[in-house]
């Protein structure tokens, strides 16, 4: 089955369902500690978590304010009065017998999150974002008869985010997600790590036929997806899918699927024609939330400056290129160290006249997405963690700009900072890399350089360009990768005249 890229005719039409961990240090309900990463079953558990007769829940104060927090990023409305109600069903991660969730009264509603698509902003409502506690998790042992619950995840807060059906391709689904993450990794409110589980993401699709202008009678949800590039191409195949049933007057099933990555294909899980009954009721242990005007205006008060706004902050600051700026504001603490090494390089050009503020930034922001982003996601480190301090790295930079060392030489004096620390002046020194730039140490060199290629100069002489970089390539290895490119052109086309 092809994937779908665009349709004239049928109009893709998808909503989201986005679990998003928020990164509290206690449960939702319980003071047990919240860590996705723990890897020992059943270790973050106490009484409540486990649901032992007797106990009561407390809502975790951090986890609203952080739900509060996202809400105001996606525009939403929050209203004063919020309630925690009980969803009703029975299931082994679950040991209560209901899920605490939020029903009629979310914490937000009626919000928006613009993204932009090929150069034009798109909006996508936000129809609510509500608090509930996470689930166990079953375990199946390959081969044995019976199946394990881990309690771990059990009551870990989620923000479950629900979309409009404003979605029209798998790409821009991708870039909702992926802005969406950002949001709350710069609101510090969730790591928001798909392949952790801290972010998981159900896509509800459907397709709509030529002509029809009202949402479809059915819809297929896929669910819990790990990674963007398995949303985007679970999309895209169920897009394709629909569009095939529908070419032949068939209608997809209203069906619960799954993402099978190693066919690259959604199986079907079960069936979904009728709506569950959840009985939901307001918990009679919660009291209801009160959201004063003080407190969101608290709250709005110390909003950062979230991914938009840094977005166009770098295109008319540091007048990089977009794919550039959005490659930095996709990681945060790179965004941030990277600022930080601006602010170094500023500080020099206020002692230092005459120097090309927009060339130094753009060769910053290569080191820092290129050389520096590759040691980082080869160790898995934070940027902001690196022996490489932003006052080293804007040195190194320095370096450089002032020609006492080349951008191939550069490398390995990078990667000295990067794994021992230390000024990279000093590294230079120690492995002997210093540039030559001294006009008579050259001039000896391409003197000899000339004698030795007749041929490759008298071709040169005769209007064949491409021997002059094979005579400055010669000269370059002559003083063995260390002379100053710049000055070995200048007299090079000097002695050749």
């Amino acid at each position: 089955m092809q994937s779908y890229t665009s349709s004239t005719e049928y109009k893709p039409v998808i909503g989201f369902e986005i679990h998003i961990q928020l990164a509290t240090k206690a449960k939702m309900f319980s003071p047990a500690p919240n860590n996705p990463d723990e890897i020992v079953p059943n270790t973050n558990i106490d009484e409540i978590v486990t649901g032992q007769p007797g106990t009561l829940p407390v809502a975790n104060k951090e986890a609203i304010r952080l739900a509060a927090m996202v809400g105001l990023a996606l525009n939403c409305t929050i209203d004063e009065f919020s309630k925690f109600d009980r969803k009703h069903y029975f299931y082994p991660d679950l040991p209560k017998g209901y899920q605490i969730s939020q029903y009629d009264q979310p914490i937000s509603k009626k919000g928006y999150l613009d993204i932009q698509v090929n150069g034009k902003t798109k909006r996508i409502g936000i129809t609510r974002a509500h608090l509930e506690e996470d689930a166990g998790k079953n375990v199946h042992p390959e081969g044995l008869a019976y199946s394990l619950v881990d309690y771990n995840r059990a009551g870990a807060p989620l923000l479950e985010i629900v979309t409009e059906p404003d979605i029209e391709s798998a790409e821009e689904g991708r870039i909702f997600l992926q802005e969406l993450r950002n949001i709350v990794r710069y609101l510090g409110a969730s790591s928001a790590d798909m392949e952790k589980g801290t972010m998981r993401c159900e896509p509800n699709i459907s397709v709509r036929k030529p002509g029809e202008t009202s949402l479809p009678k059915y819809k297929v949800e896929v669910k819990n997806i790990n990674s963007f590039k398995f949303a985007e191409s679970a999309v895209n195949y169920e897009i394709a899918r629909h569009i095939e049933m529908l070419k032949e007057d068939k209608t997809p099933k209203q069906v619960t699927m799954g993402w099978d990555e190693k066919n690259n294909c959604t199986v079907e899980q079960r069936s979904k024609e009728d709506a569950h009954d959840y009985r939901y009721m307001p918990d009679p242990d919660l009291p209801v939330l009160q959201f004063t005007k003080e407190y969101l205006d608290e709250l709005r008060n110390r909003m950062p400056e979230l991914p938009a706004q840094k977005r166009t902050r770098f295109l008319e600051e540091y007048k990089l290129p977009s794919a550039d700026v959005d490659n930095l504001i996709n990681w945060k603490e790179l965004a941030f160290y990277f600022e930080d090494v601006v602010s170094e390089l500023d500080e020099w050009m206020n002692q230092e006249k005459g120097l090309d503020r927009g060339q130094l930034i753009k060769m910053a922001a290569n080191w820092c997405l290129q050389d520096f982003s590759a040691l980082l996601n080869r160790d898995l480190s934070n940027p902001l963690d690196s022996e490489v301090g932003p006052e080293n790295f804007a040195e190194l930079i320095k370096l450089i700009q002032q020609g006492k060392i080349s951008g191939s030489a550069a490398k390995p004096v990078f990667k000295a900072m990067y794994e021992k620390g230390g000024d990279p002046s000093d590294i230079v020194e120690d492995m002997g890399l210093a540039q030559v730039s001294d006009e008579s140490a050259i001039a000896s060199a391409i003197d000899k350089i000339i004698v030795e290629n007749p041929k490759a100069v008298a071709d040169y002489k005769a209007g064949q360009q491409k021997s002059f970089g094979f005579l400055v390539g010669q000269c370059m290895k002559e003083l063995k990768g260390k002379g100053n490119p710049q000055v070995i052109n200048e007299l090079l086309k000097k002695k050749l005249l």
